[in-house]
């Protein structure tokens, strides 16, 4: 499943970028290349203008119908992803499908390959409940021109699947284009709600723990405040009153910090897919740990995860990562281990040897219990392995 997930995540970035509507220079001259490679296609006619024979008036109009014909195929098709009124997109098409009609019945059979682009164009351009109709009409007026055209019925039979594929392939390219912009929307939309209910979860803990204190603490002052004159005792029992109350809060939100900065498995699993794909490195990830683990355990595994996978990303080169993460059985009782293992140039003497990162790693473990080893996998590549007792509490 992570592997997949990594394919798909790419493959949608990928796709978008040659989806997209072109925002700068660069991204509209790599459009435009994409879509003029398939003007390959127009080697017959342009060898017919050069060697079929035409006189020299037929020549320059074919000229001139083939590149108004090309310019405006062009528009109709770089522009899909902006939305057109239907109207001017159903003009468009026709006009496309006139000058196909013209040259074809004018210029000869090798003209009978602009339908196919015309075809193209309707799929591109047109939502699906009109193309599917206009792919249609346009190779049924293939036909029938074809027909017309002296030896175009040879021509037929080699252009009227094309015509039907193109056109259809279209209506699904423009179909997963807007499946695939409407699912990316909805990731986003997803991940903001998530940090919202996140906002309001640490919102609630914290008035949870404040709030309690913060009124103990009002009441207490204004209290003291009372008793100050007449009663200096009792006034002072209630700053002492105060000040512990106050230590207590100071310690209630230390503990609440630390649990939300404190990393956790599932976490960290979802940033290094997220990071592992996002620099083109194939992961092949575990499922999420089944059962309790103790926060110290997870805390370790996760620190030594997240250094792990920054290193694969930052330093290895590598195009493969495997993270593996399973329960063992000691002479010393269970234990957990993580295995990072990538492909890239790692190795003892390489980019990931030991430095201050495994070295912090170290001593995370040591402090609950566990260990690190680290080194070349294998001819290339490097090996983390961090371990931790899924027992802590009958160690001490």
């Amino acid at each position: 499943m992570a592997l997949k997930q990594a394919y798909e995540d790419r493959a949608d970035r990928d796709f978008l970028e040659i989806a997209k509507q072109p925002e700068n220079r660069h991204q509209k001259m790599v459009k435009m290349l994409w879509i003029s490679i398939w003007l390959f296609y127009l080697s017959a006619p342009v060898t017919d203008l050069i060697s079929g024979g035409h006189a020299t008036g037929p020549r320059i109009l074919g000229t001139l119908g083939l590149a108004a014909f090309v310019a405006w195929y062009l528009v109709l098709v770089f522009r899909t992803t902006r939305p057109m009124p239907v109207r001017r997109v159903l003009f468009s098409l026709a006009v496309l499908a006139t000058q196909a009609t013209v040259l074809s019945l004018t210029l000869g059979r090798e003209w009978l390959v602009l339908f196919v682009y015309v075809a193209i164009s309707s799929g591109a351009a047109l939502p699906a409940e009109y193309s599917r109709w206009t792919v249609l009409g346009t190779t049924a007026l293939l036909a029938v021109t074809a027909n017309a055209v002296p030896g175009g019925t040879a021509y037929l039979a080699g252009l009227l699947i094309p015509a039907l594929m193109g056109g259809f392939a279209m209506v699904g390219v423009r179909a997963m284009i807007r499946t695939t912009m409407e699912l990316r929307e909805a990731r986003a939309t997803v991940a903001q709600l998530a940090a919202n209910e996140e906002r309001l979860r640490m919102a609630r803990d914290l008035h949870d723990l404040l709030g309690h204190s913060l009124s103990l603490i009002t009441l207490k002052s204004e209290l003291a405040g009372r008793m100050l004159p007449g009663q200096p005792d009792a006034a002072a029992q209630q700053v002492a009153d105060i000040e512990r109350v106050s230590r207590q809060a100071l310690v209630d939100v230390r503990e609440a910090v630390s649990g939300y900065r404190r990393p956790t498995l599932p976490g960290e699993l979802a940033g290094a897919r997220t990071a592992l794909a996002a620099a083109g490195v194939v992961a092949d990830l575990p499922a999420e740990p089944s059962g309790e683990l103790p926060e110290e355990a997870e805390s370790a595994l996760a620190w030594s995860l997240r250094e792990a996978v920054t290193n694969v990303v930052r330093h290895s080169g590598a195009k493969r990562c495997r993270v593996t993460l399973e329960t063992l059985q000691t002479l010393d009782g269970p234990v957990l281990e993580l295995t990072v293992t990538d492909d890239g140039s790692g190795g003892p003497g390489g980019p990931a040897a030991p430095g201050n990162g495994l070295t912090g790693l170290t001593e995370r473990l040591a402090a609950v219990g566990g260990d690190l080893s680290a080194g070349s996998a294998s001819r290339t590549g490097f090996a983390l392995t961090a371990r931790v007792p899924l027992a802590l509490g009958s160690e001490s």
